[in-house]
């Protein structure tokens, strides 16, 4: 066995060697039949090898099927080139030395072609032969020199764009690194295929231009030799001659002018991966235009005096052509679907056999979800005009640079069971907004001050609760005249998404995101990160810190001042209330920016002492959870912040509550949902460049 596969490895690696000297002994094989006399019987075997290549080259770029599985082709068009050059050459010396012989001096191939192709009318001869050179030279190759032309410029233009769109695709996770690299490559190749066939297509036209000249110079070599060397006649010499130039010409044109066609076919295939008899056949057979191709020569075969039967026979064909094709190409359409569910239902069953129930069959909460009823399902699709993943981009890009870490991604599926123009969000699996909302409708918001009514669906805007009307899209230049803020059913969405996130920032942040800001701090601070966890503390301990501040409305960009405190207040205390009060002193100066601006004064709501000195009371008795004020005071603290609240925003302030520090975070959690816009400071918290400017007092 050992030998036998000893022996098979041999065979292959001498078939290998053998296989790529054929082109080197082509080359050699021309270079020899410039320099050295050759055989009328040699010459008959070379024409003939010529012919058989040249269909051979024609063939194969007509079932090849991209132009780039033939990528050696300039280079066989070269070769190709000089063989015929090479033979052109031999010929010549064996018709001008042998010529006045006879016809069969140059061998049996040219004797063919100067007789039996050409019925030994010489000048029959010159007329085909300078048509074949018309029909190569300024049909075919000028042509697809042309297309060469262009398509290389065309090519080489569009290779940056190109390479653009590869990185963008493995940026964007698309594709790997190994499909990059093989498109590069692609890329690279096409675009040395396309000018090597702008440089090759030069070599047929001169090879066309040579034919002519080398036609010219052997009649008038042949009649000067014939006549001076020779002692034959004008009319002896011209026929001898002329019929064998012509047949030596005819035979090397008649390859050139396949390979000239098979350069035409390759420069103007489609980049598609079909043979070009496929493509002609499924491009060409339409049966609208076939039916009327054969009625309009249906018409001008019963015209009184044309060929009715060639006429007739020819709208009978192509009529029963488009009713056959159309009969296949239906029931090829039946089978290709009837097989694809087959092979669809082979598939499932083969993975339903084979697969075990794994982790992959528990459903996963989404941080954030989104699911849309049947009728939205075109806000998420592109081909539709969607533009609602391009807008929660935006909402993600827009909340991440504001929060100061990455918003987890919203995953977006469809619901049947939801009604068909509604959403539901969830945060951690649990719906946190629904809405009903109109695809085709556009919504105009009352801003609080419009000149008219506008006829509509009434509705509540979703993400702030305004009066909004659903409105016709040709409608929306009158809904601005009258003063209505006319946004799209995407916007609606994707803001109201945004307020859910920006209400409930403090979920989207955990120990992964946690981990990232850490690990992206530690690039430029090593030290200050290495002695954070788990030394000082818990990973778990920073992120509900973490938490704590985006609870409060605190953007954790600034994460080398929160890593910072926390690396000297941790060793003092592992409370997260404590640490988040100390991060927070730390980041006062960017809390307050925040919140007034660069203004010199922090315009505050203050409580009176009594009041403060009775809520700490409240605290020591029932812990700091808030549960131990009063219901009645209660009651008047949130309608007294309400009203103060309510003063500095019409005064163009934010509305801030300052207090003590032990109150800070129990009025925090106090006032978040039953006054939402108070902030609520401690003094510890206003920066020394700044003054309090007290407008109300509560409980005075």
């Amino acid at each position: 066995m050992q030998l036998l596969a000893n022996f098979q490895q041999f065979d292959k690696n001498k078939l290998k060697t053998v296989s790529g000297l054929g082109t080197p002994f082509l080359v050699m094989a021309a270079l020899g039949m410039i320099i050295l006399p050759m055989p009328a019987f040699l010459l008959d075997v070379l024409f003939s090898f010529n012919i058989a290549l040249s269909l051979v080259v024609l063939l194969i770029t007509v079932y090849t099927l991209k132009p780039l599985d033939f990528g050696a082709f300039p280079s066989v068009l070269l070769i190709a080139t000089i063989l015929r050059l090479s033979l052109n050459v031999a010929s010549t010396r064996v018709v001008l030395l042998e010529g006045h012989q006879g016809p069969d001096a140059a061998g049996a191939v040219i004797e063919a072609f100067g007789s039996v192709v050409i019925g030994g009318n010489y000048a029959v001869g010159l007329v085909v032969f300078l048509i074949l050179i018309i029909i190569n030279f300024v049909v075919v190759t000028k042509g697809a020199g042309r297309i060469s032309e262009v398509t290389a410029r065309f090519t080489l233009d569009a290779m940056p764009g190109k390479q653009m769109a590869i990185d963008a695709d493995l940026n964007a996770g698309f594709i790997s690194q190994e499909q990059a690299r093989e498109r590069r490559q692609e890329i690279t190749a096409e675009a040395d295929f396309y000018g090597s066939m702008d440089g090759a297509s030069k070599f047929v036209k001169g090879d066309a231009i040579a034919g002519i000249l080398i036609l010219f110079i052997n009649i008038i070599g042949g009649l000067v030799i014939g006549m001076v060397q020779h002692d034959l006649n004008f009319d002896s010499a011209v026929e001898i001659y002329t019929l064998l130039t012509i047949g030596d010409g005819l035979v090397a044109q008649i390859p050139a002018l396949l390979l000239s066609v098979g350069t035409a076919i390759v420069v103007t295939r489609q980049n598609t991966a079909e043979d070009m008899g496929s493509q002609v056949s499924s491009q060409l057979g339409q049966e609208r235009s076939l039916y009327i191709a054969a009625s309009v020569m249906f018409v001008m075969g019963i015209v009184p005096g044309m060929p009715h039967f060639s006429f007739l026979f020819f709208a009978a064909v192509i009529g029963g052509v488009a009713f056959f094709g159309a009969k296949l190409k239906a029931k090829k359409i039946v089978e290709d679907e009837q097989k694809a569910q087959e092979e669809q239902v082979q598939t499932q069953q083969k993975e339903e056999e084979s697969k075990d129930l794994s982790w992959d069959d528990v459903n996963h909460v989404d941080v954030i979800g989104l699911e849309i009823g049947y009728r939205l399902i075109p806000l998420v699709d592109k081909g539709q005009g969607g533009e609602l993943l391009n807008r929660i981009k935006g909402v993600r890009k827009k909340l991440s640079q504001e929060f100061g870490f990455l918003v987890p991604p919203v995953h977006i599926r469809d619901n049947l069971d939801l009604e068909p123009n509604t959403y539901q969000i969830s945060l951690m699996g649990v719906t946190v907004g629904e809405a009903e909302i109109r695809h085709d409708h556009e919504l105009a918001i009352n801003p609080g001050q419009v000149f008219g009514s506008i006829e509509g669906i009434p509705t509540k805007d979703p993400a702030f609760g305004l009066d909004a009307v659903w409105i016709k899209q040709n409608m929306r230049e009158q809904a601005q005249s009258l003063g209505y803020t006319v946004v799209d059913a995407a916007t609606v969405l994707a803001t109201h998404l945004s307020q859910i996130l920006n209400n409930n920032a403090a979920q989207l942040i955990g120990h992964e995101e946690v981990q990232n800001l850490l690990d992206r701090l530690g690039k430029n601070y090593p030290k200050l990160v290495e002695g954070l966890i788990p030394d000082t503390l818990p990973l778990g301990s920073v992120v509900k810190v973490l938490q704590n501040l985006m609870n409060e409305g605190v953007a954790v960009r600034d994460m080398r001042s929160i890593v910072q405190t926390l690396v000297e207040y941790g060793p003092k205390s592992q409370d997260t209330d404590v640490l988040t009060a100390a991060v927070r002193i730390a980041l006062r100066k960017f809390i307050v920016q925040d919140l007034i601006g660069a203004a010199p004064e922090v315009p505050v709501i203050t409580l009176a002492p009594e009041l403060e000195q009775m809520l700490h009371q409240s605290m020591q008795m029932a812990g700091d959870d808030g549960a131990g004020i009063e219901p009645g005071l209660a009651e008047r603290l949130q309608k007294s912040l309400t009203d103060g609240a309510q003063q500095q925003e019409l005064a163009g302030d934010s509305p801030i509550l300052l207090t003590s520090g032990i109150l800070r975070t129990v009025l925090a959690k106090f006032v978040k949902y039953t006054i939402p816009g108070l902030r609520v400071i401690s003094y510890q918290e206003i920066p020394d460049d700044k003054q309090i400017k007290i407008v109300s007092a509560i409980g005075n």
